[in-house]
């Protein structure tokens, strides 16, 4: 017979609960099943669940709250104080480069332009005047050559290796020693009266005009570009940084009302410093970029916007000079047809254009400029243009008509010459030039100056208003021993 399951007792007053002994459990296979003992060890909590329950524990108290709330204030503030510097000195450093580097090379690459197609003007001028040419003239041409050479170098100087910049400055720098020997045959050849030397000349011309200034306007344009992208990285509101500023403020507000909610303290002189240095870090810089934003918008509107409509004016009254001399070199040898179907010189016509463009450009300039001193050599420059315009009407006349002497005299003449109009209107443009570099430099530099100090001032009193939060809790902890 089967016998019942013995039970096992504890010993009388032993106090502990009678426990069953059961019989193994027959496993699956048959084999006796392990015994299981009461007195086996449950598994060993993590590490991380033990740090939390005690940080819930810790929660549940006043001290633990506190911690809490001084540790998220000390890391608000701290972040208001790192974000600030760092916004505000990619915007520091964005302003720097818009006036002490891209703008500057703005201005480089519209010189080498500049003096690229003063260059061929001049040539054309001293070819125009063969034996009688003056040594004013020669002595412009070397000028622009060494000009253009010298602003090659430091646009490559200061321009990326590899980039596209830097292979258009090395391609103006092979074509240039190519286009002063062309220049020199047409000279020589027309010094001994060859014909061939006018070949040469329209050759240098074609180099100028086909290969070097379109490269030359590329990288003007590339300039300009790199300029704008400085402009739009120095200009834009530091809107994360305000954000982390006004959510520190308001927990350092939200901290000292439950404070005061809670001890009917009005002040805790830790967090009201934190406070005041929060607020004076926002404050600084919300003042100083709107500041500096508006010397840079304006160093934009008046003076970059005006400088690139003169430099293009400028460019346009070179070509159109030059278009003038090399109507007479050519003497018919080139011809444009009109839509009309209508034929007349090349170069005539491409002076018709580059008329209509200075005409534009100037009145664009006049209503860019923001005073009198910026509207009055604008003023003299359009004044020259229109009696430029009348007599080269003259010269074509004379030209047309076969008077070819009387046509030469009105373009390099010593009296009543078209001369005398280009460079008034070259002398006028260069003083408004001037000008609106000037205003450019001087917004600009008020625009920097708003965000000098910002980012060290805003890393130090952030810093402080850390350890006042921090301070602030100390106090109320103190409190609590």
């Amino acid at each position: 017979m089967t016998q019942p399951p013995k039970s096992s007792t504890a010993p009388p007053g032993s106090g502990a609960p009678t426990m069953p002994v059961l019989p193994p459990q027959p496993s699956r296979s048959g084999a006796p099943a392990p015994r299981r003992t009461p007195d086996t060890a449950p598994a060993r909590r993590t590490a991380l669940a033990e740090g939390v329950d005690r940080l819930r524990a810790a929660a549940t108290t006043e001290p633990g709250r506190l911690r809490a709330i001084g540790a998220l204030l000390a890391v608000l503030v701290v972040a208001f104080g790192a974000v600030t510097a760092w916004q505000t000195n990619s915007r520091a450093t964005a302003a720097g480069d818009v006036l002490h580097h891209s703008q500057p090379l703005s201005s480089d690459a519209a010189d080498i332009y500049r003096s690229l197609a003063d260059a061929n003007t001049m040539a054309a001028s001293g070819y125009l005047a063969g034996l009688q040419e003056t040594q004013a003239t020669r002595d412009q041409y070397e000028a622009d050559i060494r000009t253009a050479a010298a602003k090659l170098v430091t646009a490559a100087a200061n321009t990326d290796p590899g980039s596209s910049s830097a292979t258009t400055i090395r391609q103006l720098n092979e074509l240039l020693p190519e286009y002063k020997g062309l220049v020199e045959s047409a000279r020589a050849n027309n010094r001994q009266g060859f014909p061939v030397g006018g070949a040469y000349l329209r050759a240098a011309n074609d180099t100028m005009q086909k290969q070097m200034l379109p490269k030359a306007e590329d990288l003007y344009t590339k300039e300009n570009e790199r300029l704008s992208a400085d402009y739009g990285n120095a200009t834009p509101y530091p809107w994360f940084a305000i954000a982390l500023g006004l959510l520190a403020l308001g927990g350092l507000a939200w901290a000292q009302r439950r404070n005061y909610q809670r001890t009917n303290r009005v002040l805790n002189h830790g967090l009201v410093a934190a406070s005041a240095t929060t607020a004076v870090v926002l404050l600084w810089l919300v003042v100083g970029h709107t500041v500096a934003r508006a010397g840079l918008n304006a160093s934009y509107d008046h003076g970059v916007r005006s400088l690139n409509v003169l430099h293009d004016a400028r460019i346009a009254s070179l070509k159109a000079r030059s278009d003038e001399n090399l109507t007479l070199v050519s003497r018919g040898a080139e011809t444009h047809q009109l839509a009309d179907g209508t034929v007349m010189d090349a170069y005539d016509w491409a002076y018709d254009q580059e008329i209509a463009k200075l005409g534009k450009g100037l009145k664009q300039a006049d209503s860019l400029a923001d005073d009198s001193a910026g509207r009055k050599p604008v003023a003299v420059a359009n004044s020259s243009m229109t009696v430029w315009i009348s007599r080269h009407k003259k010269v074509s006349e004379n030209n047309d008509a076969g008077r070819y002497q009387e046509a030469r005299d009105g373009v390099i003449g010593k009296s009543d010459a078209t001369g005398e109009c280009f460079k008034a209107v070259d002398a006028s443009l260069e003083t408004a030039l001037q000008h609106e570099t000037n205003e450019f430099r001087r917004s600009a530099s008020d625009g920097l100056d708003a965000m000098t100090g910002l980012t060290a001032g805003a890393a130090v009193l952030a810093v402080l208003g850390a350890a006042g939060a921090v301070l602030g809790i100390g106090r109320r902890l103190s409190e609590y021993r």
